[in-house]
């Protein structure tokens, strides 16, 4: 039986190493179902899986094994092992947005390390701890749709925490030597510098990562360093210097034969030269997205590359190539349920049928159709009375990005944020008594339970003593699993193991706290069950994180300003002030 389960767990360690990791966790678990009673094989098997499930993006099998590994660890006072445990939980609850909880787990790893005196442990709990708060700081960035230097400051104070995990990373891994780890923590200052708005301190350290990757022969690294520095430059205004960054990674992306990159790095090419205004050229880039696009199945990035097509063949003043995809753009936005796409595409495609009206009626044809202006380049000639018109009607409507979207754990956990943050505020208004005005009002305002148990006004006094009872057993479940360190699977108990295991009982035992902290935040995330999270459209794999279009939208409603007949001297331009400087334009389509 032991050989067994050791075979099994042998067999699945192979598998997972050789990157199938479905057949691996099969063998796992099979191991689990035979049994041991060696508590560190057990707990090796525990770890293994909960990786395998990890990368199976099973995320919740993965917290299952690793809680099964960190109780285990505790249990027999294997420091090192909770310490492994504890960041592997991680990096797990990281991943399904439960950040508060993940820094709590990181924190102990990075405790145990130091305590224990293991300097690349502690590197490691820095490096980690540092990604839960990017991670949290990049996903509020997402949702607070500003652009990068323009967060609010509960956005900016994750990312500023990043930046201070990761650089005590940093130290401690030139300290110890590692070119790899340090490659690494350069890339994610790089990251979180660029969501902070320092730019120029961005592309410093992401030319470091990129010597690094260059170093190790790390190609897959190299092309993103190069990515990320055209992403910088973009902010910095320097379009052309971005393209170059952005044309190596498509060289790279090619030579790594990454599909998905290759029409990402189009995508952003496409929109590179649309800043620089050469939309011949975007609109090459954003053909060559399509077709990658199309061939990978990918209808999120394809309705993009047909909306970009759209503002590209506009910009070229050919609005009949330009409704092809408009009506295309339409189409798609149907098929996969996005409204604002739809919106924005039927209002496109009425606008261009009007203009391409216009263009073929008698007055229009009494002078050529699109001889007085380009679209969204030249400045209009002022002896065509239409062209200011006309420019109204080619303006497209402009809709904000689509946002990359959160798994439905990461949208449930922002539902819980707000709804925290909108019972602090009731809970600091003052009563008004029955007599004073406005009180009235103020007893009709809903509490945060009546908002959330829709469509019900009011909860039964029924329904809060079940939400109660639920949230109660979900507090002690982790004080159940201390008591019950027998009933884990796979663990066969002996005479040999069960003096060890009987230490787990022990109240006075170090790290009491750490699962109190565990308790609170899972006792909080029964709200989070009381509503589903709202829809949100996913970013296709062929769709950069970094997309610019709201910057292209400034740029370009600033010249349709810009090039408006009559307007030099109105009181709008001089209310309006100075225009923004070129670095602080956001990206963008029309």
């Amino acid at each position: 039986m032991e050989a067994s389960c050791l075979e099994l767990a042998l067999e699945g360690e192979r598998l997972c190493k050789a990157g199938d990791f479905k057949a691996g966790a099969a063998f796992f678990e099979a191991a689990v179902q035979v049994g041991t009673e060696d508590l560190k094989t057990l707990s090796a098997i525990y770890s293994q899986l909960g990786n395998a499930y990890f990368y199976l993006k099973e995320y919740a099998r993965a917290l299952e094994y690793h809680r099964h590994d960190l109780l285990l660890a505790r249990t027999i006072g294997d420091r090192m092992g909770e310490a492994k445990a504890s960041g592997n939980l991680g990096n797990t609850l990281k991943v399904l947005g439960r950040f508060d909880e993940a820094v709590v787990c990181c924190q102990r790893h990075l405790d145990i390390a130091q305590e224990q005196g293991d300097k690349v442990g502690e590197a490691r709990a820095l490096y980690n701890i540092g990604n839960v708060y990017h991670a949290k700081g990049k996903q509020l960035s997402w949702t607070a749709a500003q652009d990068p230097g323009h967060l609010p400051p509960d956005v900016r104070e994750p990312l500023r925490r990043a930046s201070e995990f990761y650089e005590r990373n940093l130290s401690l891994v030139k300290e110890l030597g590692d070119r790899a780890a340090q490659g690494r923590a350069y890339g994610n200052l790089g990251n979180t510098h660029y969501l902070l708005g320092s730019f120029l301190e961005a592309t410093a350290f992401h030319k470091e990562r990129l010597a690094i990757a260059k170093e190790f022969g790390d190609k897959a690294a190299e092309r993103r360093a190069y990515s990320n520095l055209g992403n910088a430059h973009i902010f910095l205004g320097r379009f052309d210097v971005a393209a170059e960054y952005y044309k190596k990674t498509l060289q790279l992306s090619r030579q790594l034969k990454d599909q998905a990159v290759e029409a990402q790095a189009c995508y952003s090419l496409g929109n590179t030269y649309t800043l620089l205004q050469d939309y011949e050229r975007a609109a090459e880039f954003h053909l060559r997205h399509l077709l990658i696009a199309q061939e990978l199945a990918d209808r999120v990035g394809e309705g993009r590359a047909c909306w970009s097509l759209g503002n590209a063949y506009v910009s070229m003043g050919s609005p009949a190539q330009a409704l092809t995809f408009a009506k295309k753009h339409l189409e798609i936005s149907q098929e996969i349920g996005d409204r604002n796409g739809e919106l924005t595409a039927r209002m496109n495609v009425a606008q261009l049928q009007l203009v391409l009206g216009r263009l073929s009626s008698p007055a229009a044809t009494e002078k050529p159709d699109l001889a007085g202006y380009e679209a969204q380049g030249a400045r209009p000639k002022r002896t065509q009375r239409l062209s200011a018109e006309t420019w109204g009607l080619l303006r497209l409507p402009l809709e904000r990005s689509i946002p990359r979207a959160p798994s439905s754990d990461e949208e449930c956990f922002f539902d819980l944020l707000s709804k925290f943050q909108s019972s602090r505020m009731d809970d600091q208004r003052c009563p008004l008594e029955e007599g004073q005005p406005g009180a009235a009002q103020a007893t009709a305002a809903p509490t945060p339970e009546e908002r959330v148990a829709q469509p019900s006004l009011t909860a039964s006094p029924q329904t809060e003593e079940l939400l109660d009872l639920i949230a109660s057993s979900q507090s002690r479940r982790l004080d159940d699993q201390r008591a019950s360190v027998g009933s884990l699977p796979g663990l066969l108990v002996t005479h040999s193991n069960l003096g060890r295991l009987r230490g787990d009982a022990d109240p006075q035992e170090p790290g009491d706290e750490f699962f109190n902290m565990l308790i609170k935040c899972q006792s909080s995330r029964i709200d989070d069950q009381r509503c589903p999270p709202p829809d949100v459209l996913p970013r296709g794999p062929t769709m950069p994180d970094e997309d610019f279009f709201s910057l292209i939208q400034r740029v370009q409603a600033k010249r349709m300003d810009e090039q408006r007949v009559d307007l030099a001297g109105s009181p709008e331009q001089e209310a309006d002030g100075s225009p923004e400087p070129r670095q602080q334009c956001q990206p963008g389509a029309t």
